[in-house]
Parts: structure tokens; C-alpha cells; sequence
């Protein structure tokens, strides 16, 4: 998980750490569009083998499709991006860290519902098995991973965000570990969409971070700008959901997943654009350069 630097043992970076740090910074944000382009491809392969009129009706369900491998892959790269991604800001470094956290647990706990509308005849048979398999393999990575962050924490006297980022994942690990071992059958049946829903209320906000931040960083007056459309947009579009699916339309779901997927992808299409070259938006843990370019990042 990144980790916010240490003050007394921090150094200043040269400027090809910059680059390579700012271009990491840019692949991370394109890999992730791009994983979402694969992953909106695929479902679309899938449907064009089935009749025209026939869609699951969550992009879930696309699991126990064809789509499977991607739609797997897809969410752990994803997940991978927003915890090695480097938050403006501290609350911000913190939403993408738990956002990532979400995101392998989506793709390895899937769906109670199959669905009807697929290419390929596939059951749900070794469904627990496979929950059980995977989910343990994550927890135990979870769990390296806690003990490596810690460790970092300690040593580099981090400040009270990184406490608070470790503070929160260690209770999620811990919660995630107590429910999967005392309540299985209540893990399986709801960690998929607890976990969606969590990870996509961590993204509206850190849009809504990231409204806040570009307002300071143009020094305007208004909050109204290109991230705070996406998370009024992403707000508007789960209410109107919501309302839609409480009058009985079936598909309520895969559009909602679709409207939210896309703006996903759109936000960091944006934020690409907006720091391709400095790779962070400016906030007091950064310096500029003397040519007032990239900012050298202060890290342990």
C-alpha cells in the first residue's frame, strides 16, 4: 500500500526519479483504462453470440460467461492499480487504497445469480470451493501485505494519515478474515455486492476529493468543475438506478454497473490529461523543480 513519506528521513529525488516515478504514475492511470476497455469489450463479444435481445442483468453475472477470465483479471488489475497508485492527498491515498482492497474480492466472490442469457451453458457448481480456494489466497496475501505496510509505518515514523490508511485496512483484513471463517454462508452470499458497493462509494469519493483539489490547485471559486460532474453524475445516475429497479426493471443493475463503470474510466482519462506531466497535483508534501515542472515527491 503507498504510504505517505516520512519527514525527518525523507530526501529530495533526482530528476530521472521524477521521470520514472511520474511515468508509473501515468501507466497505472492508462492500465486501468485500459482494463476497463477490455473488460466493456468482452461483455460486448459475448452478447453479439447470443440473441440480440439478451443481456445478464449485472456485469457480474458475466462471470459465469465466457467473459469470466477477463472480467477476473480485470478487477485484480485494477485493484493492484488503486493500491500502488499514489493519492493526491492523504484521504484520497486512503479511498484508493480501500477501493483496491474491494476490488479482488468482486471478481473472486461472485454473484449468487447466473443468470439465463450466455453463450456457453456454465453452472454454479464449485462455487464454494472456488470462495474458498481464492478468498484464502487473498486473505494470506492481505495479510504479507499488512505485515510489510506495518513494518514500513513503523520504521519511517509515518505521519497520523498513514496510521489511520493502516488503522483501516488492518479492521477491514481483520473483518473480512472473522465473517469468512465463523459465517461462511453469509460471506457468500453478500461479500460481492458489499464489496462493489464499497468500492464504487470509495471512487464517488474520491471524484469528489478531486473536485475539492483541482478548485484549490486553479485557485477558483467554484467547486464546479470536471470531477465534481463525474461524482454528481455518478450520485445522480445510483439514485435514479435505485428508483428505476424499485418499479420492477430487470436490468437496473448492468446500467447502473455500466454508467458507473464508464465514468470510472472517464475520471481517470481526465485526471491522465490533467497531470501527464507534473504526475501529482501540487499539495505542501511536494516541491517543484526549478524549471516550476514536475514536482519532486519527498519519500523515505
Amino acid at each position: 500500500m503507498t504510504e505517505m513519506p516520512s519527514h525527518e528521513h525523507a530526501h529530495q529525488f533526482g530528476e530521472d526519479e521524477q521521470l520514472y516515478a511520474i511515468q508509473t504514475w501515468r501507466y497505472l492511470r492508462l492500465g486501468m483504462i485500459g482494463l476497463v476497455i477490455g473488460l466493456g469489450a468482452s461483455v460486448l463479444y459475448e452478447h453479439f453470440k447470443v440473441p440480440s435481445d439478451c443481456f445478464q442483468t449485472s456485469i457480474s453475472a458475466y462471470y459465469y460467461t465466457p467473459v469470466r477470465g477477463i472480467f477476473v483479471g480485470a478487477l485484480i488489475g485494477i485493484g493492484l492499480a488503486l493500491i500502488c497508485l499514489r493519492g493526491n492527498t492523504p484521504i484520497e491515498n486512503i479511498l484508493l487504497n480501500i477501493a483496491g482492497m474491494f476490488a479482488p474480492v468482486v471478481a473472486l466472490v461472485p454473484t449468487p445469480d447466473p443468470g439465463t442469457c450466455t453463450s456457453l451453458i456454465v453452472s454454479t457448481q464449485g462455487r464454494h470451493a472456488n470462495i474458498a480456494n481464492n478468498i484464502t489466497a487473498l486473505l494470506v496475501v492481505g495479510a504479507l501485505a499488512l505485515v510489510v505496510a506495518g513494518i514500513l509505518v513503523a520504521r519511517n515514523e509515518a505521519p497520523l494519515a498513514s496510521l489511520v490508511g493502516f488503522g483501516i485496512a488492518s479492521l477491514t483484513w481483520l473483518a473480512a478474515v472473522l465473517v469468512f471463517a465463523l459465517a461462511r454462508h453469509f460471506f457468500e452470499r453478500n461479500a460481492h455486492y458489499t464489496a462493489a458497493v464499497a468500492m464504487f462509494l470509495c471512487i464517488v469519493a474520491v471524484a469528489c476529493v478531486n473536485a475539492v483539489g483541482y478548485k484549490r490547485a486553479e485557485k477558483s471559486q467554484s467547486i464546479r468543475n470536471r470531477y465534481s460532474a463525474i461524482a454528481a453524475t455518478m450520485v445522480a445516475s445510483l439514485v435514479v438506478m435505485i428508483v428505476i429497479g424499485q418499479v420492477g426493471w430487470r436490468y437496473w443493475v448492468i446500467v447502473l454497473e455500466t454508467i458507473l463503470i464508464a465514468l470510472f474510466a472517464l475520471f481517470w482519462i481526465v485526471q491522465t490529461r490533467e497531470l501527464w506531466k507534473p504526475g501529482l497535483r501540487r499539495n505542501p508534501l511536494y516541491q517543484s523543480t526549478e524549471d516550476g515542472g514536475a514536482p519532486a515527491p519527498k519519500l523515505s
